[in-house]
């Protein structure tokens, strides 16, 4: 019982709950998915496997960011800081549309 109970109370300080990596595929100028769900602290990969650029980037008030141009093949990396709702968008193609909800 006291495991249990400590194993609570430390999950519930902020800090120790682990993150986790989200992996979100770019092909056929397509996100695999049109929203994702995470916390506060987690991340998502974004992996370009079409054959060309993509531009992955938000201009949401929540996190605005821009990780430039990389090509297939190659992947980016965003960590979300707070919560809220991004639109997550590629500046090369304007179809590729998707949302992150970020809670605490």
């Amino acid at each position: 019982m006291r495991m249990i109970l400590a194993a609570a109370l430390v999950a519930a300080i902020p800090g120790f709950a682990s993150a986790t990596e989200y992996q979100v595929h770019q092909k056929g100028n397509q996100f695999d998915t049109s929203m994702v769900k995470v916390r506060v602290g987690d991340t998502i990969t974004f992996m370009n496997e079409d054959p060309h650029h993509h531009n992955i980037f938000s201009l949401s008030e929540a996190q605005p960011f821009d990780l430039g141009s990389f090509r297939g093949g190659e992947s980016r990396k965003v960590t979300f800081a707070k919560d809220g709702r991004i639109d997550v968008e590629c500046a090369i193609h304007p179809g590729m549309k998707m949302t992150v909800e970020v809670a605490k």
